[in-house]
């Protein structure tokens, strides 16, 4: 049986975002996995990593993320947010985000949820990480909407490239061990559409919303994100001049 966490960063599960989500629970669910849920903003989640997190340690000495949450998985006092966070991403054979992008990139609360749920020594650690990393054999899927259209969201795009912009998510989540599968987006999804154009709007998100079901029945033959493994890197941490390159994000010398 699969385990499915969905993790939804958006303010108002009335949104699309939160019906889009609602769609992927549903398709779940009548395959017969076990849905776990995050709604991040109905939760409360707190998104800053922050000394305070912390109240063991020592008070006069400059706050150290890395080495709080390391000292603190060694001792078991990460907080309970963060460890029944941890629980459902342990339990989960796959992760579906829904989220829209703002200012190019996820929502705050996403990556608030990355930087205190991902902690070091937890979930990763020098020894386990990218291709040694706790996660291998689990895959993520984010199901992403802009306000652009598709056209300004594309690789010549005035917006920028939605895959770029999603990259360094994807990468946080590489890094842990997971696979990625390539992102389902949903363009122009705003509410200043009128008419004619907020019918076509709504009839693309109703179209959406009934294609999850096959989106998931799918979700282990869809295309995956393409990294570098960690061979293709010399002793420096330089990509090999002989190895491919994936992402503008780590790429040959120009």
């Amino acid at each position: 049986m699969t385990t499915t966490l969905i993790v939804l960063a958006h303010p108002d599960p009335r949104s699309f975002n939160g019906a889009w989500a609602d769609a992927t629970r549903s398709a779940c669910e009548a395959l017969g996995d076990t849905v776990l849920s995050s709604d991040l903003v109905s939760m409360d989640f707190q998104p800053v990593e922050c000394a305070k997190r912390y109240p063991h340690l020592q008070t006069d000495t400059c706050f150290d993320a890395l080495r709080a949450q390391e000292e603190a998985s060694d001792n078991r006092l990460l907080q309970a947010d963060v460890m029944d966070e941890i629980d459902k991403i342990r339990r989960a054979d796959r992760i579906v985000f829904h989220f829209p992008v703002w200012w190019f990139s996820p929502p705050a609360i996403l990556k608030g949820w990355f930087d205190r749920v991902f902690a070091h020594g937890e979930l990763h650690s020098v020894e386990h990480r990218f291709d040694t990393g706790q996660f291998r054999g689990k895959k993520a899927l984010f199901c992403v909407t802009t306000g652009s259209k598709e056209e300004e969201s594309a690789f010549n795009g005035r917006e920028g490239d939605i895959q770029m912009l999603l990259w360094p998510t994807a990468y946080a989540l590489r890094y842990l061990g997971f696979s990625v599968v390539i992102p389902e987006i949903v363009h122009g999804v705003h509410g200043y559409h009128r008419g004619a154009r907020q019918e076509a709007l709504q009839d693309r998100l109703t179209n959406t919303l009934r294609a999850q079901a096959a989106l998931m029945a799918e979700f282990d033959r869809r295309p995956l994100v393409q990294f570098n493994a960690d061979s293709d890197f010399d002793e420096s941490g330089r990509l090999k001049p002989d190895r491919p390159s994936y992402s503008h994000f780590i790429r040959k010398e120009l």
